[in-house]
């Protein structure tokens, strides 16, 4: 996967974030993008998760991802409480239903 698609892929990711929680804090951590509720709380509270590049896909992480409705099994990862979904396209965003989860993230 090229850079300028990882870009535009995270860049739409955030701007998603933004839209369906205006007063999210946007941060960087752990070498990606992370959403925050609150950054005046610890991490363990208030990170709600991250996009971040690798190199064939970009991963889209839920701190709190194991307790996520997700009736068609897009959530991967067998951690204690987060999920990932990867994206390879722009078109993968709606396909693994990124605003969905996300929605269920600011819950």
């Amino acid at each position: 996967m090229d850079e300028t698609t990882k870009s535009t892929i995270i860049e739409t990711v955030v701007a998603r974030a933004k839209d369906l929680r205006p007063g999210i804090y946007i941060g960087s951590k752990y070498g990606g993008t992370t959403f925050v509720t609150d950054p005046a709380q610890p991490d363990s509270i208030s990170l709600v998760g991250g996009v971040y590049a690798y190199k064939d896909y970009v991963s889209v992480e839920f701190s709190k991802g194991a307790e996520f409705d997700d009736p068609n099994g897009l959530l991967e990862g067998k951690g204690k409480a987060r999920r990932h979904v990867k994206l390879r396209s722009l078109g993968d965003l709606d396909f693994k239903n990124v605003v969905g989860f996300l929605s269920q993230a600011f819950a």
